[in-house]
C-alpha cells in the first residue's frame, strides 16, 4: 500500500463497514496508486463488493455517498502543499457481477491492494483469472504509450477464448 493511503485506506474501510455491514464482501483499491504511479491529479479508484445492492448504478453511488463524505479529511491530507485531496472513482459490484467476469479485473490480477476480503472471495476470484490467464499464455503488449492484452497469443481463428 502506497503510504499516503494509509489513514484513507483505514477510514475507507472502516465507512464501508459502517454503511454495508453484514452486505460487504470485498474493498480494494486499484489503478494508479495499486500501481504506485499516482500524481497530485490521480483519482482514487476503489472497487466495492456487496450483496443486497441497488440495481440501477445512480442508487449505487448514492448509497456510496456517505463512505465519500466520511473520508474527506483523509483524502484531503494525502498530498501536502494545500493540493486538493483525490476524487474517488467506486466501481460498486455484486458478488454475481464480479463471477460473471469483466475486463476491469485483467489488471487488477497484478496490481490491486485488498483493503477488506470477507471469505477470500475476491482474493480467490484474482487467483483465478490470474491462472486462466497463463494457461492461455495472456499477455499485456505495450504499443504506443499504452497496452492492449492479448487474451491467447496462438489462437486460432474462430476459437472460443474463455477466461
Amino acid at each position: 500500500m502506497h503510504r499516503r493511503l494509509q489513514r484513507f485506506a483505514e477510514e475507507l474501510a472502516a465507512a464501508c463497514r459502517n454503511v454495508y455491514g453484514a452486505d460487504l464482501v470485498s474493498l480494494a483499491v486499484f489503478g494508479s496508486w495499486a500501481r504506485g504511479v499516482a500524481t497530485p491529479v490521480s483519482d482514487i479508484d476503489v472497487l466495492l463488493v456487496a450483496s443486497d445492492l441497488p440495481s440501477s448504478r445512480g442508487r449505487r453511488m448514492a448509497q456510496f455517498g456517505p463512505v465519500e463524505s466520511a473520508t474527506d479529511e483523509s483524502r484531503s491530507a494525502i498530498w501536502e502543499g494545500g493540493t486538493p485531496g483525490p476524487a474517488l472513482s467506486p466501481i460498486v459490484k455484486s458478488p454475481e457481477e464480479v463471477s460473471a467476469g469483466a475486463p476491469l479485473f485483467l489488471d487488477m490480477t497484478d496490481w490491486c491492494e485488498i483493503l477488506y476480503d470477507r471469505d477470500g472471495f475476491f482474493g480467490s476470484f484474482l487467483g483465478g483469472l490470474r491462472e486462466r490467464l497463463r494457461l492461455n499464455g495472456a499477455r499485456r503488449v505495450w504499443a504506443k504509450g499504452g497496452y492492449y492484452w492479448e487474451y491467447k497469443p496462438n489462437a486460432r481463428v474462430g476459437e472460443v477464448i474463455e477466461l
